[in-house]
């Protein structure tokens, strides 16, 4: 009988000792890292693009594009104002810590306040490789239906923010908002949560707060009381 558990088990231990040592390197920038996850069309690309405008002159920041082929989000993200890095993996389902540990090394961290990295479309493999993010982010979108945290429970249960996206297709299409908020809750009691919609603005500016906020966190835990504006 193959041992496939203690294989996996191996595989994730590598990953994780390589994440370690991303965020080892954020840290010693003073970057905090976002890792930004949803199933392919859900906006995770368009939030990108939002969020580089909106924080031009505010904070320094860069994108690391994670897609199976093509530079096409990259590309958006470098037009939006964002310094990008793209990963092709090549028909893996995600990212891991090597390709993003790959990607650092084209970046001046010195140079950066905010990193976010664009996942692999997918809402099942990215839960089960860390990066060395210091945050998960899943978007979920509301054509997608509100049956989700129900079908992938492994993927709410380990994120740190959800944003409910298209919320303006809300009249349009058939999505209770209180059953998708109830197993939302069951798996991650708590969760910040914001209901947006990239294409309107509609909700956008509680997500920029908060993004701002956890950068002046990030490095108010790294440099200590002293230091001033994560743009400085």
């Amino acid at each position: 009988m193959p041992r496939r558990v203690p294989v996996l088990e191996n595989i994730l231990g590598a990953n994780d000792r390589l994440a370690d040592e991303n965020r080892a390197r954020l840290d010693q920038a003073c970057v905090l890292g976002i890792n930004l996850m949803a199933s392919p069309g859900a906006g995770k690309t368009s939030l990108i693009e939002r969020t580089v405008r909106a924080l031009a002159g505010k904070l320094r920041l860069a994108v690391i594009d994670g897609d199976i082929a093509t530079s096409l989000d990259a590309d958006r993200a470098t037009a939006a104002g964002a310094t990008a890095i793209q990963i092709n993996t090549g028909g893996e389902c995600h990212l891991d810590a090597v390709m993003v540990q790959g990607a650092l090394q084209q970046l001046d961290l010195f140079h950066l306040d905010l990193l976010i990295v664009e996942n692999v479309g997918n809402l099942i493999c990215p839960a089960a490789f860390r990066l060395g993010t210091h945050h998960n982010v899943l978007i979920a979108s509301v054509p997608e239906g509100d049956d989700k945290p129900y079908k992938y429970p492994g993927m709410y249960r380990g994120v740190d923010v959800l944003l409910i996206n298209k919320v303006d297709l809300l009249p349009y299409v058939a999505f209770d908002m209180g059953r998708f908020q109830r197993g939302v809750e069951l798996l991650n009691p708590g969760v910040a949560t914001f209901a947006v919609s990239c294409r309107t603005g509609e909700g956008l500016s509680a997500w920029l707060s908060w993004v701002e906020a956890a950068v002046a966190g990030r490095l108010m835990d790294t440099k200590g009381p002293q230091s001033s504006t994560a743009s400085q």
